[in-house]
């Protein structure tokens, strides 16, 4: 069984995982916490984040890469985003249910800065804003089914979580998955709703929407596949999806909720040139406060502002979410902020290269900017059967302990990311290469 390096810098994040798993079914409250995503013996517990570092209730410091799994662009803590969110709960409040001034401003910021958005409605979570674009398109189509691709995450309404990470064995051809639940109690029939196809695979897309788009009403996807580690399109991929969905009329739903403010000011799609019909915003967007944005076409939101479709949600565009949101845009404007992080990421990904050379590893880095991931595999990887095939589990396993005992955090699991915030600096970075010159000695010594 898999166990840190060394046990004895973690006992209190051990003891508190004892006592919660008597309490809480898998003693934490996500399953990418869980002992089976790859936290195994035991997830560490926090104490506190600050800027580019966190804390566990053990004492041990960490260069922050997990950073929350995204949410944390600005680092933990941000001044200007907690300042002005502790100002208007002091001042003004937190949940109303009733509009106020501000929604206005954020949504004309997101409007600005994404050129695919002419209207956009907010809400609390990525699960939320995928549901209900879904449910868009197939109310503005009339068509029933999504088509969505192997190997990605769109939250976990019964709708699309499904063949996420399948086993291949059972999934069906490379050509034709089929479509696989994540687990038990999705409502019978829901596969028929449902055409999985392979990444990457622009003839596989071409064939599908030939023999049934008539009755496809969406294909959902990320511009970078980025919960199968992170896998870039190939050129020419995103443009050929664009265009063969909009000669069929099939709405083409970007899912943003990890790239979204974080690739570019205007996401993924600003930074690679996509339109898309509907498009799905969360982490990024509030500096670490929980909320979301779906937004796209106003002939397709037509349907929400005549309550054709209901999005609805007590919390949605609460007070807390709409300031940190504002305030957040507001820096993420800044001029020439995404350039200096994109410089600090480069430096990253060539020193992570260099190390990979210099140890003579079957491994290599890639990535976008400030979201990238170092895949231990002898052949490139392009969609999520080559990760299943060839991803190395066990090798990723000993480079991320090492990492973690020379105080480098990020996730355990070889189809997550890693994650670099506006709040990491130059000196983060070179300790960060350092340490990852000690940690790839030592794997190559261990495999």
């Amino acid at each position: 069984m898999p166990a840190y390096k060394t046990p004895s810098r973690t006992t209190r994040s051990r003891d508190y995982f004892a006592r919660s798993s008597e309490i809480i079914p898998s003693g934490v409250n996500s399953t990418a916490r869980a002992v089976w995503s790859g936290w195994d013996p035991y997830p560490l517990f926090v104490d506190r984040g600050t800027g580019s570092h966190i804390f566990d209730v053990d004492g041990n410091e960490y260069i922050d890469y997990l950073l929350g799994l995204g949410p944390m662009i600005l680092g933990h803590r941000p001044q200007k985003i907690t300042e002005a969110v502790v100002d208007f709960i002091q001042n003004r409040g937190t949940v109303f249910a009733m509009p106020a001034a501000e929604e206005i401003t954020l949504s004309e910021k997101i409007i600005a800065a994404v050129p695919a958005i002419e209207q956009v409605r907010l809400c609390n979570t990525g699960t939320e804003a995928v549901l209900y674009a879904v449910r868009l398109a197939r109310a503005f189509t009339g068509r029933k089914k999504l088509i969505r691709f192997e190997g990605m995450y769109h939250g976990f309404s019964d709708g699309v979580y499904w063949s996420k990470h399948p086993t291949i064995e059972t999934a069906g051809p490379d050509k034709a998955p089929k479509a696989i639940p994540q687990g038990p109690g999705m409502p019978a029939g829901l596969d028929d709703s449902l055409v999985i196809l392979p990444w990457n695979d622009v003839e596989a897309l071409r064939d599908a929407i030939a023999r049934e788009g008539h009755n496809i009403a969406a294909v959902i996807t990320e511009a970078v596949m980025c919960n199968t580690g992170c896998i870039l399109p190939e050129p020419g991929y995103l443009e050929a999806m664009r265009d063969l969905t909009a000669k069929a009329g099939i709405i083409l739903i970007c899912d943003e909720v990890i790239t979204g403010f974080r690739l570019s000011l205007g996401g993924a799609q600003g930074y690679y040139g996509l339109q898309p019909d509907l498009s799905t915003f969360a982490k990024g967007l509030g500096g670490g406060f929980p909320v979301a944005a779906l937004g796209g076409r106003k002939d397709i939101m037509a349907l929400v502002a005549d309550g054709t479709v209901s999005m609805a949600g007590t919390y949605a565009a609460n007070g807390i979410a709409v300031t940190a949101a504002n305030a957040t845009l507001d820096h993420l404007a800044t001029p020439g902020l995404y350039d200096t992080l994109y410089g600090r990421c480069q430096k990253l990904f060539d020193g992570l290269a260099k190390v990979i050379a210099d140890n003579d590893i079957p491994a290599y880095v890639t990535g976008v900017g400030p979201v990238m991931q170092l895949w231990f595999a002898d052949q490139p990887i392009r969609n999520y059967r080559d990760a299943a095939r060839h991803a190395r589990h066990d090798v990723f396993r000993t480079w991320w302990e090492e990492m973690l005992d020379r105080g480098v955090l990020f996730h355990p699991g070889a189809f997550e990311n890693l994650f670099i915030s506006f709040a990491h600096t130059d000196d983060d970075i070179a300790q960060t290469v350092a340490i990852a010159g000690e940690a790839m000695r030592a794997v190559k010594a261990k495999h």
